[in-house]
């Protein structure tokens, strides 16, 4: 039986009790003082720029976070313990959206199947009484996976962004908060705005107000709705850079639906790619 993309923390407790075999993983983007402070026990570090990402020294080309080579990501999992059919259940403390979700893209964009994000997060494990500590697990390499070559999810790269914005052919989906994609504010990139003729539909609204994310059934009727006639392939999902889009992509899949394609440059190298079709705060003021 397939596994469901979302593990509820009673779930994971009962693993944690009758003693399965799973690794954990702590998914962080925000470094790891957190990890070292409190984790879930048992739990691996794993590190948004150093494991999940690829070479960001020019985020015009890629974005902050571009993936790695699956050659190399096949090395990095390996180095924790990870093979094609180990279970892997993955949190973060920001209800998926910090590195989880993107963990659990990567591996199944492999064809990794037994690969689960706790619902809840961090927040929602303790909430049960998982137990948690300080103690740094050290884990148990494997051998690599020579077969992994390439990402087996559909990517959409910036041309095919482009030629969707002037066309409208494909929706484009931008997930990040609405002030963010208003140009109201910009934290993190050096223009605000967002991309011509994307549509905004916040990844805070795959959760209900605990930081869940929100029943399967609601989940795919929104977005059933949302695009009725589009393929799912042709649907570009993506955000700040490419992390917190692979929230939705995970909401898709906990709905039974199939998972959109994921544009990972997103805005950090759309708004630096030099690309005209920019709107920005005084643009969409005017």
């Amino acid at each position: 039986m397939k596994l469901s993309p979302i593990i509820q923390p009673e779930e994971l407790l009962k693993l944690k009790i009758q003693n399965k075999e799973f690794i954990l993983i702590d998914a962080d983007g925000d470094g790891k003082e957190r990890y070292l402070a409190n984790h879930l026990d048992g739990a691996y570090y794993v590190d948004l720029k150093n494991d999940l990402s690829g070479n960001a020294d020019d985020p015009k080309i890629g974005g902050r976070h571009p993936l790695p080579h699956p050659s190399v990501f096949a090395e990095t999992i390996s180095k924790f313990g990870i093979a094609a059919n180990t279970h892997v259940v993955i949190y973060d403390d920001k209800s998926g959206s910090n590195a989880a979700a993107r963990f659990w893209w990567m591996l199944t964009a492999i064809g990794y199947e037994n690969v689960q994000v706790v619902n809840g997060g961090l927040k929602g494990a303790l909430k049960v009484g998982f137990p948690s500590n300080a103690d740094i697990e050290t884990p148990k390499p494997v051998q690599i996976d020579a077969s992994i070559s390439e990402w087996q999810l559909p990517l959409a790269s910036i041309d095919e962004v482009e030629a969707a914005s002037e066309t409208r052919n494909r929706p484009i989906v931008d997930v990040r908060a609405k002030n963010r994609y208003d140009g109201l504010v910009e934290p993190l990139d050096l223009i605000a705005g967002h991309i011509p003729n994307a549509i905004n539909i916040p990844l805070t609204e795959n959760l209900d107000e605990l930081g869940a994310f929100k029943e399967p059934s609601f989940l795919k009727k929104k977005y059933s709705e949302a695009f009725k006639d589009t393929a799912a392939e042709d649907i570009i999902v993506h955000c700040g850079s490419g992390v917190t889009a692979c929230h939705t992509l995970l909401a898709f899949a906990y709905a039974g639906l199939t998972i959109p394609s994921l544009y990972v440059g997103s805005w950090s190298e759309w708004s630096r790619s030099g690309n005209e079709m920019i709107l920005n705060k005084q643009e969409l003021n005017s």
